[in-house]
């Protein structure tokens, strides 16, 4: 799109009440510095089609269980293997654990072979995905995919008891972030009869005064807040009044002992998911259930071995996940990185002793910290296709690089050093081959507890 977008590309339902919010949540005095726009770009059909598919989502039971495969699963390998490029190019074997499992690297390398042929380009969306783990993506959806995920969120809702009710003129959800640089907008919901949605980012820098912060949040009074440990931490900082009906920690692994702070002190439900970008949300950590209680209906998970066997019940290996609700990104034995266990809920599989990903934050030179996501920022302009930084328990900083890649150390550790406040960086050769953890320290205080 060669201009830039108008609200009416933006939001094609909008009405006059959902346009109110839009400029509601804009032009508050204590609004934040909106650096970005977006939008759901959802058609009328689309948004009578998605009230169906949130009905059918939440009434939906899982017809699979460790060891046992949904009915569904030879018609989806079916088409993944006739319209997918990747798998149209091979033989499709006999039985399914006989398909060779694929990775994160392999769709950073040519995402494009892992599109259905039948999917429209026109309204696809693309967007680039950082983490504390594996390799940068830049990962193919739609707007009736990004819409699909508030279907999941409410099933994991209505699991403690939550049934969402904020409509027209009110704030739905707000998304929060703690990053120097992050993306920042205002959108609004059409399911939920348009109540606004924000994404701000809690860095004083993004405010034109610090104290703004607990101004905005308390006056929008969001329904739903929605972060990640390290956002949530910023937020226990503040003086807010406002006790939202529930806490959404998504992106990275949670600790018991912040969801129980975050309980006490927002007295609400703190729910906690296993979610990713190249799946959504997966699961919901249920203590009472003793895991992670899966959330897609239509997504079959395996517990791999090294060697891509399946491992039974209540064994741990990597999780594996085959199906989803990307229609531009279905899955088939896409193996995650995360590490767990399968047993059952219930009738409701789920995930034990998941070892996903954690939250790293780095001490700066003048004592302060840093997410780990702004130095994923740092180092993104730089082509790098591993790095693995650490911090040791003196607060010295390491920066490990490939040997074929060492053309770039200099860059990157001014761009580090930069970004940690003048700390100094070492540099470090790089011997692993495969995926590396991007991101540790030895510091106590260096994951949100």
């Amino acid at each position: 799109m060669s201009a830039e977008p108008s609200d009416a590309d933006r939001y094609p339902t909008l009405s006059d009440r959902g346009r109110a919010m839009l400029r509601h949540m804009r032009e508050h005095p204590a609004a934040p510095l909106f650096r970005n726009a977006s939008g759901n770009r959802l058609q009328a059909a689309e948004v009578a089609a998605l009230h169906d598919y949130e009905r059918d989502i939440g009434q939906a039971r899982f017809e699979w269980q460790p060891g046992v495969q949904p009915p569904w699963l030879d018609a989806f390998v079916a088409n993944t293997f006739a319209q997918v490029p990747h798998y149209r190019a091979q033989s499709r074997p006999a039985r399914f654990d006989a398909i060779a499992s694929v990775h994160r690297g392999d769709l950073a390398a040519d995402v494009a072979q892992f599109v259905p042929d039948p999917v429209p380009l026109q309204r696809m969306i693309n967007f680039r995905t950082t983490g504390t783990t594996g390799h940068p993506l830049v990962l193919p959806s739609h707007p009736v995919v990004a819409a699909r995920y508030l279907a999941y969120h409410k099933r994991a809702l209505h699991r403690f008891g939550i049934t969402l009710q904020h409509g027209a003129g009110q704030m739905g959800v707000m998304l929060l972030g703690m990053q120097q640089r992050c993306f920042t907008y205002v959108s609004v919901t059409p399911t939920m009869g348009e109540s606004g949605l924000a994404k701000i980012n809690l860095h004083p820098d993004d405010w034109r005064h610090p104290d703004d912060r607990t101004r905005y949040i308390d006056q929008m009074q969001p329904e739903v807040i929605a972060g990640d440990p390290i956002s949530f931490a910023a937020l226990l900082q503040l003086p807010l009044q406002h006790r939202p009906r529930a806490l959404l920690s998504v992106s990275m692994a949670l600790s018991s002992g912040l969801r129980q702070q975050l309980g006490e002190h927002f007295r609400c439900p703190v729910l906690d998911l296993y979610s990713m970008n190249e799946a959504g949300p997966l699961a919901v950590f249920d203590a009472d259930a003793g895991g992670h209680v899966l959330l897609q209906p239509g997504m079959f998970v395996e517990i791999l071995d090294a060697d891509g066997r399946p491992l039974p019940p209540g064994q741990e290996g990597e999780i594996t996940l085959t199906g989803g609700f990307n229609f531009c990104l279905p899955l088939l034995r896409y193996r995650t990185g995360d590490r767990g266990a399968l047993a059952m809920a219930g009738d409701t599989p789920m995930i034990v002793e998941l070892q996903g990903r954690r939250p790293v934050r780095f001490r700066t030179a003048l004592g302060g910290w840093i997410n780990n996501i702004d130095l994923t920022h740092a180092l993104a302009p730089l082509p790098l296709s591993r790095f693995v930084v650490h911090q040791q328990s003196d607060g010295a900083v390491q920066l490990s690089l490939p040997p074929a890649e060492l053309q770039h150390a200099d860059e990157a550790i001014q761009r580090l050093t930069l970004v940690l406040g003048g700390l100094p960086v070492a540099l470090l050769p790089l011997q692993q081959q495969d995926k590396v953890l991007q991101y540790s320290s030895d510091l106590p205080d260096s994951h949100a507890r």
